[in-house]
């Protein structure tokens, strides 16, 4: 069992990529780190969203590389997070 992290690019005519990939035993800030440091190695100039799962930290990092882009956090993972707060009985409705 290990974490993959993926990124994926999304052009301005919709053209998707893997832009970065990393095979992990664990999540953590260090490995997205990496990631988000080899994209500028790499002349990742300008990102306009970061869409993640708000890993703590992330938010920082990514100011850190890309101070003019936005964060929205993945609506998977928000919705994941609601259904834990709403009781047993209701989640079916």
């Amino acid at each position: 069992r290990e974490a993959v992290y993926v990124a994926v690019g999304i052009k301005p005519n919709g053209h998707k990529e893997i832009i970065d990939y990393r095979i992990a035993p664990v999540e953590n800030i260090e490995i997205w780190g990496e990631m988000i440091s080899n994209f500028k190695e790499r002349s990742l100039e300008q990102v306009e969203l970061f869409l993640s799962d708000g890993f703590v930290g992330i938010k920082d990092m990514l100011k850190q590389y890309y101070p003019k882009s936005k964060f929205q956090r993945c609506l998977v993972h928000v919705m994941r997070n609601i259904k834990g707060k709403v009781r047993v009985s209701d989640r079916k409705e």
